[in-house]
C-alpha cells in the first residue's frame, strides 16, 4: 500500500478519505486559484493537477516520493451556467443561496493522483464527478438564518450537504459523497484499478 498524503485542508475530505478505511497523512496545498479553463469540468480537472502537483514537488524534493500517493480534489457548484466557489462574503452567501433554492444544480468534483508505478514511472491520473442537487425553496428568513450561522462561508455554493443545509435537499443524483467534497466510492475504485488499493 502507498503512502497516502491528501493536499487538502478540507475537514470534510478528510472525514470521507477515513469513513472508507485509508490511512493518510495531511499536506495542503497552497496554490493560488486562478484557473484558464471555463467549463465546470476543466476547472476542477485543472485545479486538483495543480495541487498534486504543487504537493508532489515538495515531497519530490525530500525524495520521499517513491511509494507515495498524492491525492487532491477540487470542488465548485453550478447552477444555469454560473459557476459558484466560495462566497466572498455574506453577501455573496445569500445570493449563491436565492439561486440555488428550488432548482437543481450540480456538484463537481476533479480529483488527481500521483505515484510512482512498478517501473519507477511516475503516473498521473484525473478524474471528475458530476452529482445533481434539487434544493427546497428556501424562504428570506432561511437562507438569512442559515447564513448567520456561519456554515456555508468556506464552502463552494455556499452549504454543506452534511450539515445545517440538510434541511433543504430534497434530492441527490449520483454520489452523495462528492457533494460533500470528495467522490470516495469512485476514488476507491480508481485505486483499484490502478493496483493502489
Amino acid at each position: 500500500m502507498k503512502k497516502i498524503i491528501l493536499a487538502s485542508a478540507s475537514p470534510r475530505r478528510k472525514e470521507l478519505l477515513s469513513q472508507i478505511g485509508l490511512e493518510f497523512t495531511v499536506m495542503p496545498s497552497d496554490i493560488e486559484e486562478d484557473p484558464k479553463s471555463t467549463l465546470p469540468q476543466d476547472i476542477v480537472i485543472e485545479l486538483s493537477k495543480e495541487k498534486a502537483r504543487d504537493i508532489w514537488g515538495k515531497i519530490g524534493r525530500d525524495d520521499k516520493c517513491d511509494n507515495s500517493l498524492v491525492i487532491s480534489a477540487d470542488t465548485i457548484v453550478t447552477i444555469e451556467g454560473e459557476i459558484l466557489g466560495k462566497p466572498k462574503d455574506e453577501e455573496d452567501a445569500v445570493r449563491m443561496l436565492s439561486l440555488l433554492s428550488g432548482k437543481e444544480h450540480q456538484v463537481y468534483t476533479g480529483v488527481t493522483m500521483i505515484w510512482i508505478n512498478e517501473d519507477g514511472k511516475q503516473e498521473e491520473y484525473s478524474f471528475y464527478v458530476c452529482t445533481g442537487v434539487l434544493m427546497y425553496r428556501m424562504n428570506r428568513a432561511e437562507i438569512m438564518e442559515y447564513v448567520c450561522s456561519g456554515e456555508p462561508m468556506d464552502k463552494a455554493g455556499a452549504y454543506a450537504v452534511q450539515g445545517r443545509a440538510a434541511a433543504y435537499i430534497k434530492s441527490i443524483r449520483g454520489e452523495y459523497s462528492n457533494v460533500v467534497g470528495l467522490p470516495v466510492g469512485r476514488l476507491y475504485q480508481e485505486m483499484k484499478a490502478w493496483d493502489l488499493a
